[in-house]
């Protein structure tokens, strides 16, 4: 018997799946419900982050607040995004251990992600629904971790995360960078300790998964320190620069490139008429550094580290996202995926910060409804979804 917003569809193996989604409101509706009821029932507690007593959601709750998007993008449909591509590669992958080495040799970039892949499917003997659960069981509850550790605000940042499509944009759809993104993401206590030896270990670990990984030791170099510092704005002066002289950024890029996994990007991106990234998607990743530009003095006075690398982190993703606008949302509008995570930490706590208490919770409320708002215009008009 299905529930209310599911179908059954058949997997790669011809067995019934209940499970997929098929009412793409439910992503907001368990949001607001569960989170409701799980505030309710899982009081918060005190705990120390960063050598700081600060008050946190419990992990219990944290995690049940996020099972149901593990389950929705194991069980998804193979029309969205990249999923029937995954499928194929799952298909591909050996199921014996003896025959992983032979595959990788035919592998020619990215070779951590499809060797995880044969690898799973090696040890549980699962199809291909139960590699998705796996994977994106890692990479939710990588999120979870970060945002339940490093948030003041737990539910906000995980409704930023659901309500800015990025939990489809990368779970449900660019599955192996998101794996790299998920595993340099655990490199945060290493930056903020500065032990950047180890986070650039762990990156380059993140890097077998997705070349790009390798951006976020600059990323990290440049966001160090205090927010908006000389690096940080001497990178966002370079991505104007790009704007205002694309002709010649593209060339460079292009002949950056050529020794790379991305090698012709500038001619794939022109032949597929791939215009940029939507300056309204702009707007929405660059409002944290707008905020935190405002009340930069806010920011100063905590000198809180988590808040300081996320605002450096949101100037970041700014800047590429700028230049992606007038250049490729495929391939640049991409790359901030590895910085703008960092966004969902910094906003709410901006509005905590900056607005007085009373016109906080009237900010909140906007936030809220301008982020319903985008995930319908994103889910409906360009995706077709809802």
């Amino acid at each position: 018997r299905n529930c209310e917003g599911y179908h059954k569809s058949k997997d790669k193996t011809g067995k019934r799946n209940e499970m997929t989604l098929t009412n793409y409101w439910w992503l907001l509706i368990w949001l607001f419900t569960g989170g409701i009821v799980l505030a309710a029932y899982f009081p918060k507690h005190r705990e120390m982050v960063n050598g700081k007593m600060e008050t946190r959601w419990g992990l219990v709750p944290a995690v049940l607040m996020a099972v149901p998007y593990i389950v929705w993008a194991g069980c998804r449909n193979d029309g969205f995004g990249d999923t029937a591509a995954y499928r194929g590669a799952f298909a591909e992958a050996p199921s014996s251990f003896s025959e992983i080495t032979a595959y990788l040799n035919t592998i020619t970039k990215d070779k951590g992600f499809y060797g995880t892949v044969a690898v799973i499917k090696s040890i549980f003997n699962i199809n291909d629904v139960g590699c998705f659960l796996l994977l994106a069981g890692f990479q939710i509850l990588v999120v979870v971790w970060l945002y339940r550790k490093y948030s003041s605000y737990y539910w906000i940042s995980f409704f930023l995360f659901i309500a800015s499509t990025d939990y489809m944009s990368w779970v449900q759809n660019g599955v192996r960078q998101f794996m790299a993104v998920t595993i340099a993401l655990v490199a945060t206590p290493f930056m903020l300790k500065k032990k950047y030896v180890i986070a650039i270990i762990v990156i380059l670990l993140a890097s077998t998964m997705h070349q790009s990984a390798l951006l976020l030791i600059p990323f990290m170099l440049i966001a160090s320190g205090k927010p908006w510092n000389r690096k940080t704005i001497l990178f966002l002066l370079l991505a104007l620069i790009a704007i205002l002289y694309v002709g010649k950024f593209t060339s460079l890029l292009d002949n950056a490139m050529q020794e790379t996994q991305y090698a012709n990007m500038v001619n794939d991106w022109t032949s597929w008429g791939d215009n940029g990234t939507n300056p309204l998607r702009v707007l929405i990743y660059s409002m944290p550094a707008i905020l935190s530009f405002i009340g930069l003095k806010y920011i100063q006075e905590a000198n809180d580290p988590v808040i300081n690398l996320c605002t450096n982190m949101s100037v970041i993703t700014a800047g590429i996202y700028l230049v992606s606008m007038v250049t490729s949302g495929i391939f640049i509008g991409r790359l901030p995926i590895y910085a703008s995570l960092y966004n969902y930490i910094l906003l709410p706590w901006e509005i905590e910060h900056i607005f007085m208490k009373k016109s906080a919770r009237l900010v909140t409320v906007a936030m809220v409804g301008a982020y319903c708002g985008f995930f319908y215009y994103q889910m409906h008009f360009v995706w077709g979804l809802v």
